[in-house]
């Protein structure tokens, strides 16, 4: 008879705490319902971040290739027969048209017209919208044979791409058509130089001793540096002896 009489005190005890539990249950499923809903819309997002990216890489990577399809088309005319581009190392290659006398950082008059005539045609595609969209600058890079030091080399490779340059400003000659003044605001905007002493030599003296052009391309995001600062026109002289 007591037993019975406690046992029935116990089942309203127990009924009773049977909706806590439902409840904590049901705020579990929740939760872990709000997480996966979370982590879903996370993950969305990071995907769509890393397509967008992908996607952008992929359209530079394009411009870029596009780009070196132009300048192709230049050196492909006949007036510049024998340059070439290197679209692997992203180089302007002179070959024989640009290479200097041993030991010396002097163009012959002939190849001084050529750069006057070749370069504007680069300048014309760097200035478009694709050119200003991924060309970044123009490297005039000098090299050198093996004879003689290092640091020597590098001096006479440094005058080699300064070489250029200083062709670039000279005086036009008879049944040239000079450069513009626009033209030679952009040379100095996009053109730098460097020297690789013998650094990178060829096969043969002669063909070590050169000048290449390397294209330098901006990031997905980089913009090209800003030059209103830099008063127009004031070129100066070539401060390399003539011979």
């Amino acid at each position: 008879m007591f037993g019975q009489s406690s046992h029935a005190k116990r089942r309203p005890r127990d009924e009773a705490e049977k909706p806590f539990w439902i409840s904590y249950a049901d705020l579990m499923t929740a939760l872990m319902v709000l997480f996966l809903v979370v982590m879903a819309v996370a993950l969305l997002a990071v995907t769509k971040t890393v397509s967008q990216r992908e996607q952008k890489e992929a359209q530079h990577r394009q411009d870029i290739e596009r780009l070196l399809d132009r300048f192709e088309e230049v050196s492909r005319q006949e007036r510049f027969r024998g340059i070439t581009i290197n679209r692997d190392r992203h180089v302007v290659d002179f070959g024989s048209r640009a290479q200097f006398p041993f030991a010396k950082s002097t163009l012959t008059l002939e190849q001084q017209q050529l750069l006057r005539a070749f370069v504007p045609e680069l300048l014309a595609i760097a200035s478009g919208d694709l050119g200003r969209r991924v060309l970044k600058e123009f490297v005039v890079d000098g090299f050198t044979d093996k004879t003689g030091s290092y640091l020597s080399n590098l001096d006479l490779s440094l005058q080699r791409s300064q070489r250029v340059l200083c062709a670039l400003f000279a005086k036009s000659g008879p049944g040239e058509t000079p450069m513009t003044q626009d033209q030679l605001e952009q040379v100095r905007a996009l053109f730098v130089v460097g020297g690789y002493s013998f650094n990178a030599a060829k096969a043969t003296d002669e063909e070590s001793r050169r000048v290449e052009l390397r294209l330098q391309f901006l990031g997905i995001h980089e913009n090209r540096r800003s030059t209103e600062d830099v008063a127009p026109g004031n070129f100066g002289t070539c401060a390399l002896p003539s011979s």
